[in-house]
C-alpha cells in the first residue's frame, strides 16, 4: 500500500513489501516506483524487506522549494529511512538512482550496508556521455506523453528487443501515465545530474559494491561502469549481454538472481 512520509520540506510517497534484511531501491531520472519491474520486486521482496519510493519532484512525491541536487536526493533518502525506522539497509540505485545511492553511501556511510549500482556514472569530466542524438531525445518534451514514450523507447532498450517484445512499450505507457513528472521537474532533475560528481571520493567507499550494466546501453555507456568498478575498492562488475539501459526490466530474472547472490554473500575481511 502506498503511503506518504514527511521528509524535510516534502511529502515522499513510498511503499514497503516483503520481510527480511532491509533493501532500499532508488529510481532514476523522471521515474517513480511504478517503473520497477514487477518480477524484480517479487523476487527481491521474497528475501528482503524492500522499500521503494518516488524521488522529490517525481511521481506522487512533492517537489518542495529546495534546489534539486543529487546531494539533496540522498538526504531525502536518508530522511525517509529515518522516518521509517530503517537504521541501515542494502541500497540499490538505477541510473540517476545509482548516483543518489553513491551520494548516500558517501554522505551517510553508516546507513548503507551493501551497495548495488545499476547503469550509472560518477558524473563530472570522467563520464563517457551518450551520443548527442540520444541526449536530445531524453530531454525532448515535445508532443503528447505517448509520443515521448515511444520516441525514447530505443534509448532504453535495443531495437531488436523491442521488435521481439512489442508489449514493452505499451506496458511502459500504462505505467508512466499513472504519475508523470512535469517538464519543469524533469529539467530540475537533469540539472541535478549535470551537477553530480563523485569520482574523487569513490575510493573512500568501504561497502561491498555490485556494479551492473547492459552491454548495449546507449544512454549510460558501459565504460561508465568500468570507471566505477576501477574506483570503488570492493567491487564486483556484472555486464548483461544484449541488454540496454533498461536491463533491470529486460533481464529482470537474471538481475534479481545476481542481486540476491551478491547480498547473501559472506562479507570478505578488510585487509
Amino acid at each position: 500500500m502506498r503511503k506518504m512520509a514527511s521528509v524535510d520540506d516534502v511529502e515522499i510517497c513510498y511503499e514497503r513489501m516483503g520481510s527480511g534484511p532491509p533493501l532500499v531501491m532508488i529510481m532514476g531520472y523522471t521515474a517513480n516506483m511504478d517503473w520497477w519491474s514487477p518480477l524484480l520486486l517479487e523476487v527481491l521482496s521474497s528475501r528482503y524487506a524492500v522499500t521503494v519510493f518516488d524521488n522529490r519532484g517525481a511521481g506522487r512525491s512533492g517537489a518542495g522549494c529546495r534546489r534539486f541536487t543529487v546531494k539533496q536526493f540522498a538526504a531525502d533518502t536518508a530522511g525517509l529511512m529515518k522516518v521509517l525506522g530503517i537504521e541501515r539497509a542494502h541500497v540499490l540505485g538505477a541510473s540517476m538512482g545509482g548516483m543518489i545511492a553513491q551520494q548516500l553511501a558517501l554522505d551517510f556511510p553508516l546507513k548503507v550496508d551493501r551497495l548495488v549500482l545499476c547503469c550509472t556514472t560518477c558524473g563530472g569530466p570522467e563520464v563517457k556521455p551518450p551520443a548527442l542524438p540520444v541526449l536530445r531525445r531524453l530531454v525532448d518534451f515535445s508532443g503528447s506523453p505517448e509520443d515521448r514514450i515511444r520516441r525514447s523507447a530505443d534509448v532504453l532498450y535495443p531495437r531488436g528487443y523491442l521488435d521481439d517484445h512489442p508489449d514493452v512499450v505499451e506496458n511502459a505507457i500504462g505505467v508512466i501515465l499513472k504519475a508523470m513528472i512535469t517538464p519543469r521537474n524533469a529539467y530540475r532533475q537533469a540539472g541535478a545530474i549535470f551537477g553530480f560528481r563523485t569520482h574523487r571520493r569513490l575510493p573512500a567507499l568501504f561497502q561491498e559494491t555490485l556494479v551492473m550494466c547492459g552491454e548495449e546501453d546507449v544512454l549510460v555507456p558501459p565504460a561508465n561502469s568500468d570507471t566505477l568498478a576501477a574506483r570503488i575498492p570492493r567491487t564486483t562488475l556484472r555486464r548483461f549481454a544484449g541488454a540496454g539501459h533498461g536491463f533491470t526490466t529486460q533481464c529482470a530474472a537474471e538481475v534479481a538472481d545476481a542481486v540476491v547472490e551478491f547480498l547473501s554473500e559472506q562479507t570478505a575481511p578488510v585487509t
